[in-house]
């Protein structure tokens, strides 16, 4: 996959929903009934340029407020979703220990990777910065786990909503109608291309995690080191 390709045709997709109305908007946001949970293998970028992300989101916030914002602590960069989040999940249904090995196993011999956080894009309920990799490194990790997990017995639903190929992380949804249109998108113009910089992963996590990856209700069951 050409991911500047794939970014690129994103935004022009996510631009035209946006000005034509027909962005999609997240009516689970604020439920206090969503109980959707699953497990999930990330990554978390940097403090320097989740500070650099910040201040994108602090611009848009000064026009549409009412939007739903990712703090600092719940952005992320999914490498796979084991479970995703379906009603009724609980921790009490799977043994960790086995999927903790069988990660482990999935990150033997892998090499030290940099994620280059460049430019946005967008989709028609969300906006994204745009990651890309230095190597193949997350490819294999994202091989590894698919083939070790479908030779397991474990639970899991890897790939069944999509399979992910990308290495972004979103940090807004859309809440509520846009309110300030035209400060929005000169905004999205504005950090088209803007340069959020370069880091290299010292650990992936497992999580348990709702929907939107909010910290109050994220477990972390285990930390892996990287080489």
């Amino acid at each position: 996959m050409n991911l500047q390709d794939h970014y690129h045709n994103l935004y022009a997709n996510a631009i035209t929903a946006i000005k034509n109305d027909t962005y999609t908007i997240d009516p689970l946001i604020d439920s206090k009934t969503d109980n959707r949970f699953g497990i999930t293998v990330l990554i978390r970028p940097s403090s320097q340029i989740k500070n650099k992300i910040q201040s994108f989101l602090d611009e848009l916030q000064q026009s549409n407020p009412n939007q739903y914002y990712y703090p600092g602590q719940d952005m992320h960069i999914t490498v796979l979703s084991i479970i995703s989040c379906y009603e009724g999940f609980n921790l009490g249904s799977i043994a960790i220990p086995h999927y903790v090995a069988l990660i482990q196993k999935s990150i033997e011999e892998l090499d030290n990777f940099e994620i280059h956080f460049r430019g946005i894009t967008a989709s028609p309920s969300a906006l994204m910065i745009q990651g890309f990799v230095s190597n193949n490194s997350l490819n294999t990790l994202r091989h590894n786990l698919r083939v070790n997990f479908e030779k397991s017995s474990l639970q899991q639903s890897i790939d069944t909503r999509y399979a992910i190929h990308t290495a972004h992380t979103t940090v807004m949804r859309f809440r509520e109608k846009i309110t300030e249109k035209k400060a929005l998108l000169d905004t999205l113009v504005k950090y088209r291309e803007y340069d959020f910089g370069k880091f290299t992963p010292g650990k992936i996590e497992l999580v348990y995690n709702d929907w939107y990856q909010r910290e109050q209700r994220v477990i972390g069951l285990h930390n892996f080191n990287l080489k």
